[in-house]
């Protein structure tokens, strides 16, 4: 049975907790890891247990084969009222523990190769150093389609545009809901049957995208 790592599973209704039972339904043993509440906790913020967070899932369920970056830190700030600390903060967990995973993740890789897929954001403009993080890790990403593609890995960011996980209140919610084409907010089981397809055999063709995968809002733009 292939091994998958998802980041950011904690909470009930996130977006990883939606991949989580549809990886689980298409045959992987998942491990979960979050801060909290999760198969593997680990602060990402810290970045040797970043580091060894994939060493240690290998070592207790065996290589992993799908590297899912699902985790996020998150505070709106914009230019005026970013501070140094959580900007670093932001970067430490969106970014850089994102690239020490990666790396781990392919040192222990199968030799028939594998696939990383990490979650992305469009947020600029009042959500400044989310923004600025996910933007590092889209390039971080994309770069490893092409340094780790002779290894058989596949790797792309995936933007899910708003997703209803419970974190926006009832007007942001019917603002968004008649911005969006389908007249709905997508769900995390919208999500997670695209990981499933990016994380397959057949699906690894695909590698080096910034997919958005998001029912038509950001073809607004």
């Amino acid at each position: 049975m292939p091994i998958a790592l998802v980041t950011g599973a904690a909470r009930a209704n996130s977006i990883a907790a939606g991949i989580v039972p549809r990886l689980v339904a298409d045959g992987w043993d998942v491990a979960t890891s979050d801060r909290e509440n999760a198969d593997y906790p680990c602060d990402l913020a810290d970045a040797e247990a970043a580091a060894g967070l994939v060493d240690r899932v290998a070592r207790e369920r065996g290589p992993i084969s799908a590297l899912v970056l699902s985790h996020a830190h998150d505070v709106e700030t914009g230019i005026l009222d970013t501070d140094a600390a959580s900007f670093d903060q932001h970067i430490a967990v969106n970014a850089r523990a994102s690239l020490l995973m990666i790396a781990a993740f392919v040192r222990q890789v199968p030799q028939d190769g594998g696939a990383v897929v990490a979650l992305t954001s469009d947020h600029t403009t009042g959500n400044l150093p989310y923004g600025a993080s996910k933007g590092a890790l889209d390039r971080i990403v994309i770069s490893a389609a092409r340094e780790l593609g002779p290894k058989g890995i596949s790797a792309n960011v995936l933007n899910p545009g708003p997703i209803d996980t419970g974190w926006m209140d009832s007007d942001l919610e019917r603002q968004l809901m008649t911005q969006h084409p389908l007249g709905r907010l997508g769900t995390p089981g919208d999500i997670a049957s695209f990981v499933s397809y990016l994380v397959s055999a057949e699906g690894r063709w695909i590698s080096g995208q910034l997919l958005h995968a998001d029912g038509g809002f950001s073809a607004r733009y």
